[in-house]
């Protein structure tokens, strides 16, 4: 079963992320939405999903792009790990709501969901990726809490490594 990484990256933070998380993964695809289109997600059937939170909480630029595209596919069957980066001082209100966007369409898509952390530690207001106590994925503030993010990204790629690989 193959797996591979699809982000979004306006500055390059999404980007790195999914590198740094491929890297501690071991040999697998990385893709970025840019220059792919996103019916490639159906030659895998394990996937991570990322990118980051843009204006009141909406999807990025090549996110947007794609949604059309992304909403139509079949992901049931598939198990799916999601990372988002956000600015929990600047947009408190909407921290990392792209990825509770992904989420609910992945959701109902009825494809296995793994890789939920702890709010423990976040300082924000509200997003759409928070149930209760946790988030649907990995999440990461660069603009605030970047001495944290290696740790974050060894403990979540620990944690989803069985059910990602």
């Amino acid at each position: 079963m193959a797996t591979a990484i699809f982000f979004a990256s306006s500055t390059g933070n999404s980007e790195e992320i999914a590198n740094k998380i491929a890297s501690k993964l071991g040999d697998i695809e990385v893709f970025d939405l840019a220059g792919t289109k996103i019916d490639r997600v159906n030659e895998y059937d394990k996937l991570i999903l990322g990118g980051s939170t843009w204006g009141d909480g909406e999807l990025n630029d090549d996110w947007e792009d794609a949604w059309g595209d992304f909403c139509k596919l079949d992901l049931s069957g598939k198990t799916i790990a999601l990372f988002g980066l956000g600015d929990q001082e600047s947009y408190s209100d909407e921290f990392c709501s792209a990825m509770g966007i992904i989420y609910e369409q992945i959701k109902s898509n009825n494809a296995k969901i793994v890789g939920f952390t702890s709010t423990d530690g976040y300082y924000h207001d509200g997003s759409k990726a928070q149930i209760e106590n946790n988030f649907v994925g990995l999440v990461l503030d660069e603009d605030n809490q970047s001495d944290l993010t290696d740790e974050r990204i060894e403990n979540w790629v620990n944690n989803i490594k069985s059910e990602i690989l």
